[in-house]
């Protein structure tokens, strides 16, 4: 890709390189929420429906919801219904409250506090009252297994390129998150820094920042399709890579590079 001139490498965590339903399907289990736990959809929280679109993992703005990316990831098929809906309930949370930060309805919350929170609607879906349960299940967001081409992936981009890790993780959950699944980066970014959200502008411009580069000569790589038009929107160039739990591109984007995985990006970065 000679036309594609960059200096670094900014990479999406939640969703593109850790698979998040899977790490919070795991915590959900662990919860043990008994038979017969309601739907969400029922009447209990988050019953008000998907809102605009996941900030977290996968939807945003203008996409499916939560509802799209809990999909069909690994562990999907042996967490059994009542989990499955646990999981679109938290998700519904953190899509909801995030927006409204955006929006400007709420202050700033950190990704670990709105976990914390997500965990309370839960567990109260689940009948469960156990204070430890519930902080167990709020830490399982930090627990995410990574893809089975992240590390490698990684190690062979940051031969190339220094890497950028840009997430909306604060900075204690993406500490974690990195040390469990193994992410290596030259610089790791938090939205904390920038007291909200991705796709606010305000987030991408701290890899502008941390980097010293201009906009044109950073990559962003996400599975998201909003994530990657919040990048563009500041100057960024994108390159979407597939995820089973990813926002993918509409026909209206162009972005700069589509993969299949992080080998396949490699190798259209020119590296060996």
């Amino acid at each position: 890709m000679a036309e594609l001139k960059i200096d670094a490498v900014v990479f999406d965590v939640l969703g593109t390189l850790v698979d998040e339903p899977a790490g919070l399907r795991a915590g959900l289990r662990a919860l043990a929420p008994p038979s017969g736990t309601p739907s969400p959809g029922a009447g209990g929280p988050g019953a008000g429906g998907l809102g605009a679109g996941g900030l977290g993992a996968g939807a945003a703005p203008g996409t499916a919801g939560a509802a799209g990316r809990a999909g069909k990831a690994d562990g999907a098929e042996s967490a059994g219904p009542g989990t499955e809906r646990l999981l679109l309930l938290w998700q519904r949370h953190i899509e909801r409250e995030q927006r409204r930060v955006l929006d400007g309805d709420r202050p700033y919350l950190p990704s670990d506090l709105l976990d914390r929170e997500a965990a309370g609607v839960v567990a109260e879906a689940a009948g469960v009252e156990d204070p430890a349960a519930v902080e167990a299940l709020a830490r399982s967001a930090r627990r995410l297994p990574p893809w089975p081409d992240t590390v490698a992936g990684l190690a062979r981009i940051g031969g190339g390129f220094p890497l950028i890790g840009l997430s909306n993780a604060s900075r204690t959950a993406l500490l974690q998150l990195n040390a469990h699944a193994g992410l290596r980066w030259h610089q790791a970014l938090s939205a904390e820094d920038a007291r909200t959200y991705k796709p606010d502008p305000a987030v991408y411009r701290l890899a502008v920042t941390g980097s010293g580069a201009p906009p044109e000569r950073l990559l962003m790589v996400a599975a998201h399709a909003w994530d990657l038009r919040g990048a563009q929107a500041l100057g960024l160039r994108t390159a979407y890579v597939a995820r089973p739990v990813g926002d993918p591109p509409t026909a209206a984007d162009r972005f700069d590079l589509h993969a299949r995985d992080l080998t396949d990006l490699a190798e259209q970065l020119g590296l060996s």
